[in-house]
């Protein structure tokens, strides 16, 4: 049902960038969505170069297009659609996303007891897995707060002002080049979470959706595009600590370590140093935790991914500890 003289009871908000090749599957899992109160869909084309505004123009009446001539930034493109919006709820997903039938009626019942809800994320599963793809996977109610699946009461959305592209506020920060098919950008990270986070602040009641599911795009990838994307989150995710200190309670390891990864690697590099610098074996210990994380790991990709795994993760995680310490220094906030 898509339709009421009373009104949307949702509007869902999809911003999109060159996403022509994933935008129409998105939509069309939001016109199957089994809801039995009206919707809309409004999809923000956010200086697109692409067929995606033409993708989106076939879905009306279900979808209102909405056209920035230049890209201001995800969290513009979804604070423009939120001003579009009649809706007394606000449903954000993207357009890499897939919604499954049931996720605006899961979303909305989560809702009646919360402000805030986050639904669960997967990776598309009928897409075959390597082990340097790029998708995204959330489980639980943490710290983080992927705008991928989010429902927020408008009068909250309202209180905090909308989102804050807050890295855009930096020349030169509008992300970097992907060279991979369905991504022009590798986006600046954390507007999401920083949003939430306000509205928590302001006495937002938060909750989790486990059945509010969508599904993620799966995008194939090498050894390189996996080292960028991390260098590329985690030059910023020590900024991102310094404005939502809450995250180091809520998803830090020892609230220093990014992850309980990035601690063993730490780990496993100081016994390597070490050893390198006395000539003693015995501090090789320290690499025990990281080595035995990379071979249990890599089994899951079977025996051809699990050597590709094994060899390129190490290399991976030493991209992620670099840009950490380069976001470290940057803005003055620790994250390991």
């Amino acid at each position: 049902m898509t339709e009421s003289p009373a009104g949307p009871r949702v509007s869902v908000i999809v911003p999109a960038r060159d996403a022509a090749a994933t935008l129409e599957r998105t939509l069309a899992s939001l016109a199957g969505q089994e809801l039995d109160e009206p919707f809309e869909v409004i999809v923000v084309d956010d200086g697109s170069a692409d067929e995606t505004p033409q993708i989106a123009g076939r879905h009306a009446p279900l979808v209102r297009l909405v056209r920035n001539a230049e890209s201001g930034g995800a969290g513009a493109a979804r604070n423009r659609g939120a001003l579009e919006a009649r809706a007394p709820v606000l449903a954000f997903t993207d357009a890499d996303c897939f919604a499954t039938p049931g996720w605006l009626a899961s979303g909305l019942s989560e809702l009646a007891r919360a402000d805030l809800v986050q639904g669960r994320v997967e990776p598309d599963p009928t897409q075959p897995r390597t082990p340097f793809d790029r998708t995204l996977a959330v489980d639980d109610h943490g710290a983080f707060y992927p705008t991928a699946n989010l429902f927020v009461r408008r009068d909250a959305f309202e209180s905090v002002g909308g989102f804050r592209d807050w890295v855009l506020d930096h020349a030169g920060d509008r992300g970097s080049r992907d060279r991979r098919h369905s991504r022009e950008m590798r986006q600046p990270i954390g507007e999401d979470t920083l949003f939430a986070w306000n509205a928590r602040r302001l006495g937002a009641r938060s909750a989790f959706a486990p059945d509010a599911v969508v599904h993620h795009a799966v995008v194939p990838g090498v050894l390189l595009d996996k080292m960028k994307d991390h260098w590329h989150w985690a030059t910023y995710m020590p900024a991102l600590a310094r404005l939502v200190p809450e995250i180091r309670d809520g998803a830090f390891e020892h609230r220093v370590f990014f992850n309980v990864t990035t601690a063993r690697f730490h780990l496993a590099l100081a016994g390597v140093l070490a050893s390198a610098a006395t000539g003693r074996k015995g501090w090789l210990i320290a690499t025990v935790p990281y080595v035995r994380y990379l071979a249990r790991e890599g089994r899951r990709w079977g025996p051809r991914g699990a050597s590709a795994y094994v060899v390129g993760t190490p290399l991976v995680d030493a991209a992620t500890v670099a840009g950490l310490l380069r976001g470290s220094v940057r803005s003055r906030c620790l994250v390991l």
